[in-house]
């Protein structure tokens, strides 16, 4: 990913992009996909876009999660083609009185027309009142 991000992140032709974004939104719409396709590329360069993601990378929050005192919500869709739906049915228990919510959907990112944003939204609302 990260040799293709280098390659191909600035190129006009978002094909390269289309790559990340068939990961975070595979359900998405023609133009939700288009619309991501140039979010990535008016915010970041190429070189920018290597970086931020070696870091996360690096990122292990393992060791913290138990020392977590305030409420948590963990939202994590079922099919998730980005991140595996393991990581946060491993990550909720760890941390205490968490919520762990998995929608069935495989986008990464829920988007507001789909059919779990309605069961997102209501789960957020809940966990904030």
């Amino acid at each position: 990913m990260l040799t293709l991000m280098r390659h191909g992140w600035g190129l006009e032709n978002p094909a390269f992009r289309q790559i990340f974004t068939s990961r975070f939104i595979p359900e998405a719409a023609p133009e939700q996909m288009q619309w991501f396709n140039d979010l990535q590329h008016v915010t970041a360069s190429a070189e920018n876009a290597v970086r931020i993601r070696q870091v996360i990378d690096e990122i292990d929050v393992e060791l913290f999660l138990s020392e977590i005192t305030t409420p948590t919500l963990v939202l994590h869709c079922r099919d998730n083609a980005t991140v595996p739906f393991e990581e946060g049915r491993r990550m909720a228990p760890r941390i205490p009185n968490a919520r762990f919510v998995s929608p069935e959907r495989q986008n990464h990112l829920i988007l507001e027309d789909e059919p779990a944003s309605p069961r997102f939204l209501q789960e957020v609302r809940a966990f904030l009142v």
